[in-house]
């Protein structure tokens, strides 16, 4: 009797990852979902996976490489990439950025490259751009947010389904070790392209990747990797909770001004300090486009809690005062005269 040759366990893994992420946006029409895909072993295991689940539910898997420019050679990497998802079945385009790096190598590669995606997806309507983070980008992601002392907002990590753009953008592998999708790829006899930058130490991610964690692990046990990530998922729970009371509170304590706005410094003194502290860094986010230091949010909090009489604090592209039982939040040099 024939049987079929048995699915590898890090095959089916993948699989079953993307079918879930996939499963909610089932459609009439074939409409396109994009995987971002470099070549390398993550990439390459997402886009083997949504070429074969994808079309299970009315979608038509497409890949885009986004060519950098930063590396000798990125040309022939890149259509290599795009042959390999092509004999996958998936149609395939190279798309070249420029990248400027003012805000750093990492961070501007980045930056071009979601442009270059979301900008894609627009134009051909596409369901969703699928990226191809995994469980061990999660793990780094939240001890580089540790390191920085950046707070909840960046130890929450990487969220599997966002929206960047207006358009989704899913992160189906962020419970799949990396190990996982480099064993999905020698299963299916896919050789993965070796990215040097991902062994740079120059590099704070290759540091924490290669050096940080394989630390932890061998001094605090197995499991390290998975325990940052089961953290980001539960702050990720909490900081959506959070939101959905700070929606609440500030419409009954936040009132719009000719120069800015203005919330009740007795309403903010009564609700906790972790609550106090997200109203004010979400008023200077949402109202002047800038974060806060927790350092800035204590001095603004200050104004409703111990107020002796404290003239204006300047902030990122505005400024705090108490006036009256108010505090006032003004863009730079808009602050009204004293009352």
């Amino acid at each position: 009797m024939d049987r079929r040759p048995a699915l590898a366990p890090a095959v089916a893994e993948v699989r079953r990852a993307v079918r879930e992420a996939l499963e909610p946006l089932r459609a009439d029409g074939s409409p396109p979902v994009i995987v971002a895909l470099s070549g390398g072993a993550d990439s390459l295991a997402l886009a083997a996976a949504t070429a074969f689940e994808a079309p299970k539910l009315g979608l038509r898997p497409l890949a885009i490489v986004v060519d950098h420019h930063l590396q000798p050679g990125s040309a022939e990497v890149s259509a290599r990439a795009a042959d390999a998802a092509r004999v996958l079945g998936m149609d395939a385009h190279v798309v070249g950025v420029t990248v400027d790096g003012r805000d750093g190598p990492e961070a501007a590669a980045r930056s071009a490259r979601y442009r270059a995606l979301t900008e894609t997806a627009r134009a051909r309507r596409a369901a969703a751009v699928l990226v191809g983070h995994t469980l061990d980008d999660q793990a780094e992601t939240v001890l580089l947010g540790l390191a920085r002392g950046s707070g909840a907002a960046s130890l929450q990590g990487m969220a599997a389904s966002s929206e960047l753009g207006g358009v989704t953008l899913l992160r189906p592998l962020l419970s799949v070790r990396r190990e996982t999708t480099r064993a999905a790829c020698a299963a299916a006899g896919i050789e993965p392209w070796e990215d040097p930058h991902n062994s740079d130490p120059r590099f704070a991610r290759v540091r924490v990747r290669e050096r940080v964690l394989p630390t932890m692990e061998a001094e605090l046990g197995p499991g390290v990797a998975e325990a940052l990530a089961r953290t980001a998922e539960q702050l990720r729970e909490d900081a959506a909770a959070f939101a959905d009371m700070i929606d609440e509170v500030i419409e009954d304590i936040v009132e719009h001004a000719e120069a800015g706005i203005s919330v009740s410094a007795a309403a903010l003194a009564a609700n906790p300090a972790a609550l106090r502290h997200r109203i004010i860094r979400h008023i200077v986010a949402s109202e002047f486009g800038q974060s806060l230091t927790r350092r800035q949010t204590v001095e603004v909090a200050r104004l409703a809690v111990s107020w002796t009489g404290q003239g204006p604090i300047h902030l990122p592209g505005c400024s705090a005062r108490r006036n009256g039982g108010r505090i006032e939040f003004t863009a730079d040099g808009a602050l009204s005269a004293d009352v």
